[in-house]
């Protein structure tokens, strides 16, 4: 008997994986592994004089910097912001639970001009931190907001259908033992949330690592100091080096899963952790 195979409502097991495994490998594998021989073409030396020249890897240093600090603090808010939208009920619900998908809808480089006009030296709210020895435009700091304006979205719809489903009456039950609310938050929501929270910040980390349309115009681009990796692939592109363009990206992809199959890693660790328990 195939232990592979499981009852379902939709027939045609064998079908259903070999459309599947076609659908992947034409959206995933197949461009991935385009990226892969392309590289091919540049000999070890030559592969490893592209991507550690000093103005790459300050790149990424910034990128994936960058991009694991804007998730930290979306997990952080997010799940706040989730929270509220969840336990609370006030007026104009509505219309914040609809600004949090507004970074999904709206084009990157309207984000990117929005948030440069926000924090430019004669922005609203960059005239009013610069006196203070701030500056958010045209700096790493800028583009630690941008990333953190796209990638909240992806923490807030993760974590709240799982914090709907958990019921006050936990809350109440452990109240009623004597557990106080830090204690009820630690060890009752946490633990069922943490998988999700975890969801959403690989999400949001991801998002941030390959967004490029929003950082452009709030960066300045100055090598060794605001310019990301994604800017430096599209100017190889620009230049006809496809070789080095393709090996910009195959270290990030690299260097992604791996970051991607940690934080699964740990995913997996927390739910046999809390199936355990």
């Amino acid at each position: 008997m195939n232990t592979f195979k499981q009852h379902s409502i939709l027939p045609g097991f064998n079908l259903a994986l070999g459309f599947t495994l076609l659908y992947l490998s034409l959206i995933v594998l197949i461009p991935l592994s385009a990226a892969f021989i392309r590289t091919a073409e540049l000999t070890w030396p030559e592969f490893w004089s592209v991507v550690t020249t000093p103005r790459v890897v300050a790149s990424y240093r910034l990128t994936f910097g960058a991009s694991f600090a804007a998730a930290v603090v979306n997990a952080v808010f997010g799940l706040l912001v989730a929270w509220v939208l969840v336990r609370y009920h006030f007026p104009g619900k509505k219309i914040v639970d609809a600004l949090v998908d507004l970074p999904f809808a709206l084009p990157t480089a309207v984000a990117g001009i929005a948030l440069t006009a926000l924090y430019a030296g004669n922005g609203w709210i960059g005239q009013h931190l610069e006196p203070l020895g701030i500056k958010v435009a045209f700096t790493p700091l800028g583009i630690f907001v941008a990333l953190t304006f796209i990638g909240l979205p992806f923490v807030v719809r993760t974590v709240q259908p799982v914090l709907e489903d958990i019921e006050s009456e936990l809350e109440e039950a452990a109240a009623t033992l004597g557990a106080n609310r830090w204690q009820t938050f630690t060890r009752i929501i946490f633990p069922a949330l943490f998988p999700a929270l975890m969801t959403g910040f690989a999400l949001a980390f991801a998002r941030a690592i390959g967004e490029y349309g929003s950082v452009i115009f709030i960066a300045g681009n100055m090598p060794m100091i605001s310019e990301i990796t994604p800017l430096l692939i599209i100017t190889k592109l620009e230049q006809y080096d496809y070789a080095g363009a393709t090996a910009l990206s195959v270290v990030m992809l690299v260097i992604s899963f791996i970051l991607l199959l940690i934080i699964n890693l740990l995913q997996w660790w927390s739910r046999r952790r809390s199936i355990e328990s």
